[in-house]
Order: structure tokens, then sequence, then C-alpha cells
């Protein structure tokens, strides 16, 4: 059975505390895995997770802060010394190529493993695959950062009782999907489109179209909400979004599920996040990431 769901490896800012480790996030994709933003110790937290090598496809990070990224050279070797047998490929902004290749090769190690590097310049598509497409959205930090974007195509969703009106069953319900026609009776007529799953990525940024754009009609969105909303101006100083924020961002955009993630040290009380989230008006499924946990991807309603 296909798994779409966010195992959430790490919800740091800057620094790890006690309790949140740096950043890290995978999504299981039906049979693909994607991690974002490996920062440091991810691999230890992936086995606490039950995440393997073997689980990883590709391999996004939106920006060269070591929070984000210092987890490359531990996840990559493990790739190498597991031998995962398919091929895996990294997608980041090219403006960091640099220091992506600095944490390929940080040490000595055996590569055994086709991981193919496709570096992000502009906006647009990554990659096109049978169960989704991957997009980039240029964001607004101090540092060249881009979101991501995965849209699952649109189906369609047969009606039974449209069927049985047309009087189509047993194998013609198949021959009418395949042909698109039957005996005059169009596929149009008798089933309703089926809309794709919706999911992005947004870490660090100050408001901009970007964030809006990756938002915009998500089932499941992950977003920084690094500070709480009368530290507002140092969010925009430093490049962050606040927990209000990121709220307004998803009521407008219509998101289903909204998780904040990416928390400041300075913060001892996790439950306010989801307080100023409420009070700046999303009313859908909310969730203050905290290392470890699983979030599936609704439903279709």
């Amino acid at each position: 059975m296909s798994v779409r769901e966010l195992v959430v490896l790490g919800t740091a800012s800057q620094v790890p505390t006690r309790h949140r480790n740096h950043n890290g996030y995978l999504l299981r994709w039906d049979g693909e895995g994607l991690l974002f933003d490996p920062g440091e110790g991810t691999q230890r937290q992936m086995l606490r997770a039950g995440v393997a090598a073997h689980d990883l496809h590709r391999i996004c990070v939106t920006h060269f802060h070591g929070d984000h990224s210092l987890g490359l050279a531990g996840v990559i070797q493990r790739i190498n010394l597991d031998r995962v047998p398919h091929e895996v490929t990294a997608h980041y902004p090219r403006s960091g190529r640099h220091f992506f290749e600095r944490l390929r090769y940080a040490t000595a190690y055996r590569e055994t493993v086709a991981l193919t590097e496709a570096p992000v310049d502009a906006d647009g598509v990554l990659a096109v695959t049978g169960s989704y497409t991957l997009e980039a959205r240029r964001l607004s930090h101090p540092v060249e950062s881009f979101g991501y974007r995965l849209v699952e195509p649109d189906g369609r969703r047969i009606l039974p009782e449209r069927l049985a009106a047309h009087g189509i069953k047993g194998p013609d319900v198949g021959r009418i999907q395949r042909e698109g026609a039957l005996g005059g009776v169009r596929l149009d007529d008798v089933s309703e489109v089926r809309r794709g799953q919706r999911f992005a990525f947004v870490m660090d940024t100050r408001l901009c179209e970007g964030v809006n754009a990756l938002a915009e009609g998500c089932d499941l969105l992950v977003i920084e909400s690094t500070f709480l909303d009368e530290d507002e101006r140092l969010a925009s100083d430093h490049g962050h979004l606040t927990a209000g924020q990121a709220a307004r961002v998803a009521r407008d955009a219509g998101v289903r599920h909204l998780v904040l993630t990416h928390f400041s040290q300075r913060y001892a009380d996790p439950a306010e996040f989801e307080r100023q989230a409420r009070a700046a008006g999303f009313d859908g499924e909310l969730t203050v990431a905290h290392d470890l946990i699983r979030v599936p991807v609704p439903k279709r309603s």
C-alpha cells in the first residue's frame, strides 16, 4: 500500500537544543523518499526514526546555512556505505555548488552510488515523474534560498451512479477509462476530476511572492516559523517568518494541514506558536512539529 507522510527528523533553528535536533525532513511519497534540508545529526535521527538510506531518492537543500546542510556529508557517505541500489538526485541552489562539493567530499570514502547533482538556479520545474512534478521557487533570505513544491497530476474518479445510469458495467468500465468514450458516452459523463495532492516545503525566508506560490492549495505545508509575532522586526532583519505570518500564508492559500517548524531556541513554550497561528485566523489542521513525529498527508477530501 502506498504511503504519503512526513517524517520529522529535526526542528531546531541555527543551533540544536536538548530536545530539538537540527533540521531534517523526509517526505515519503508512495515508493519514493525525498529528504529535505539535512542538518547536522540527520544520519542519527534517521536511525531513531526508522529511516534507511535505501529510502532516499532525492535530497533537496533550500540553502547553505549549516542547520540546513551540514548533515549532507554523513548522509551521502551512508548512501554509499549501504550501497543504495538506485540513483539518488540532489537539488540545491547552484550558487552554493562549492559548498555542496565540499560536503560531498568532506572526508575519504568509497563511492558506490550514482549521486546525480541537479542544481537549481531559477523558478520552475525540476523533475517530472509518474506520480509527481517537483518545482522550485526563489525565497528571500540573506543567502540564496529556494523552496520546493510537489504536485501530483490530476486524475479522474469514476462515479458508479453515472455508470449505472448509462448502463455501463463489467469490462466496459475499463474500456471507457482506456478509450475515453463508449457508445456515445464520454468519460467526462461518468467521472469527475480527482485533484492531485500537493505538498510544499518552505524554509528560511521573509514574506515574498515565492512563499505564496509554494503554499497555494497545498494539502500539507511545512513552513518555518522561527520567531513569535512580537519579534517580527527581528524575523524580517534575519530573513525569517513568525508564527502569525506563516499561518496567514496558509490561511490565504487554502492549506489543509499546516506544519510549523524551525523554532528559535529563545522560546520555551512551543504551545505559543499554535496560539499565535490560531489567532492569525488559520482554522485548518495544525501541527507544531517536534522531532521524530510522523505527519500523514491528508486524505483527499
